[in-house]
């Protein structure tokens, strides 16, 4: 691939100051070492909502690994987009739309990815436990609106544990859904298609943060035990619902599947977690890329960017 050509410098940017900065920092350092098999990359340490300094349009392009806010709701990439530049992944706009679970859920429903009824909110203008309970049930589910599904998770059973989520909540604005009991599972995205789907099947049937972080909480099924009709739909509605957010480059999609097959969009992640050992690169392992050869495939668009730019004749 013509992103071989060349000579270029890579930043790979982690740390930030979101809850997941600790995350972030390990995705970083593996990130790093891989691309500096390939090219010269130094790793910085984002600590402010700043861009780094030092950062030049003409030799540098940005490998982020920031997670949370500042990092996959479009602050970042609004800011290096100003500075001229280049970056892998997901453009400004298409963070902060993804961000947002209620906007992107509207936005993949519109085409046919099916989507969990919701209700979203203010912490200051909660509703009614009445109206919650009459809209979804008394099994529901209530999390930040934006930022990733296992910060801030509240999961109810009965009214009563509504009630006091409610009293629990933090400033700003919530999204309660109807909790769909099933097997939850993952689709990540490279150059556009899907690569094959990862279950995720937490010890204590959550897939809370201390599931998702602590080692031996949760079992990865790689590729997934599916029926292949359920796992090539997944594929395709993951593939759909990327194109339709604007996506680029890579990310990937989480969904629920019921007893019955049915599938239920929960979110997209713009800038996956990105160790050896991630959801992302487990599905990459599955079609023989070792993390590696993926960090770079990762790199190779926006690289393309980078040469066009300086060279119109090389076509991204």
């Amino acid at each position: 691939m013509s992103y071989l050509r060349g000579q270029f410098h890579v930043a790979v940017l982690c740390g930030g100051i979101s809850s997941e900065r600790e995350v972030s920092l390990g995705s970083g350092k593996a990130s790093a070492l891989a691309l500096a098999q390939t090219w010269p990359t130094r790793l910085i340490d984002v600590k402010t909502a700043a861009a780094p300094l030092g950062l030049r349009p003409d030799r540098d392009v940005v490998f982020s690994t920031l997670h949370g806010t500042f990092g996959e709701d479009g602050g970042m990439q609004t800011l290096l987009d100003e500075a001229g530049v280049i970056y892998a992944g997901c453009d400004a706009e298409s963070s902060a739309l993804t961000f947002d679970k209620q906007r992107t859920k509207s936005t993949v429903a519109a085409v046919g990815v099916p989507t969990i009824p919701g209700i979203t909110f203010a912490a200051t203008a909660a509703p009614a436990l009445d109206e919650i309970v009459a809209t979804l049930g008394e099994a529901v589910v209530i999390k930040p609106q934006c930022g990733g599904s296992s910060v801030g998770l509240h999961l109810c059973a009965t009214a009563v544990q509504i009630a006091t989520a409610l009293t629990q909540l933090t400033p700003g604005e919530w999204l309660a859904e109807r909790r769909v009991s099933g097997r939850e599972i993952t689709v990540g995205i490279l150059h556009g298609r899907a690569l094959p789907v990862v279950e995720i099947a937490p010890k204590s049937g959550v897939f809370d943060y201390a599931a998702k972080y602590t080692k031996g909480l949760t079992e990865y099924l790689a590729p997934a035990p599916l029926d292949p009709a359920v796992a090539s739909l997944a594929q395709a509605h993951a593939e759909k619902a990327f194109s339709a957010c604007g996506c680029r480059d890579y990310g990937r999609i989480d969904f629920m599947v019921t007893e019955d097959g049915a599938l239920h969009f929960l979110e997209i992640n713009t800038l996956p977690g990105m160790k050896e050992t991630s959801l992302l690169p487990m599905g990459a392992q599955c079609v023989g890329y070792d993390f590696a050869a993926l960090v770079r495939e990762l790199m190779a668009p926006a690289r393309e960017r980078f040469l066009a730019r300086r060279d119109p004749a090389v076509q991204p």
